[in-house]
């Protein structure tokens, strides 16, 4: 009799499990990755330079307009901000700062930092051309660069997705990252983690998240070389959450 409870116990046990995993695997497998479609090009939009002093950021643009949403968003069926075109702050690992003004305040503590700005379109999609973004490791000392040193080493930065995404936005999201002295192929390449999924990228170009689960959902972006280790340089890997939320408005 003891023995026969303890046989349904268990048999009950491994269905459970079994149904745990099942769900697992399906989120996984729900997921579709798909190409970013073509977007507004461009090609003269340029950072001319940054300077920081007393905890104030002014950037030269030229051949780019921020506040203005780019022409192209309406297709792009993936969040957009109202705001229009800007500028993606990077300082070391923290998530970017959407800044829709070329002169802003901004605190950045005393010691060494790596300090990445790059233009923005207004859906988010990251502007790759060899003009359109400026990067330094330097020293602040009293709100104020103190000393640069040039970053010559081969560096990933996360971009999207970022914050929290709501109905319709939650339908098609935005990976995109940032690449600094290397070029994806045959010696680089990003590796995403979706959700404990991987996915391989030779290609420096946004795609489309399909299939994501409501709640809160995790990526970790690592540069790799050709033979799949990770590549030594600063702040490689790079993981971030992000939620999706149903619209409250169609509930």
């Amino acid at each position: 009799m003891i023995l026969h409870k303890v046989l349904i116990f268990f048999s009950i046990l491994f269905i459970f499990s079994c149904k745990t995993e099942k769900k697992t695997d399906n989120s996984v497998m729900n997921l579709k990755i798909s190409a970013f479609t073509e977007s507004q090009q461009f090609p003269d939009a340029s950072i001319s330079s940054m300077q920081y002093t007393d905890g104030n950021f002014v950037f030269g643009l030229s051949n780019y307009t921020l506040g203005l949403q780019t022409p192209d968003a309406p297709q792009k069926m993936c969040a957009n901000s109202s705001q229009g075109q800007h500028i993606h702050l990077i300082v070391d690992n923290k998530p970017y700062e959407a800044k829709y003004d070329s002169a802003f305040h901004y605190f950045i503590p005393d010691g060494d930092h790596y300090i990445l700005a790059f233009l923005s379109r207004s859906y988010h999609e990251s502007i790759k051309n060899k003009t359109a973004f400026v990067i330094m490791n330097a020293t602040i000392k009293d709100s104020t660069i103190a000393n640069v040193k040039p970053v010559t080493e081969p560096m990933l930065f996360y971009s999207r997705p970022k914050g929290k995404y709501v109905g319709d936005e939650t339908k098609k999201v935005m990976l995109d990252f940032y690449l600094v002295n290397c070029s994806l192929g045959t010696n680089y390449k990003v590796k995403a983690e979706i959700n404990g999924s991987s996915q391989i990228f030779d290609k420096w170009e946004p795609v489309y998240l399909e299939g994501l689960p409501m709640g809160e959902n995790s990526i970790k972006l690592s540069l790799i070389d050709s033979a799949g280790n990770l590549v030594n340089t600063a702040l490689n890997p790079v993981e971030r959450k992000f939620t999706l939320l149903d619209d409250p408005l169609k509930k």
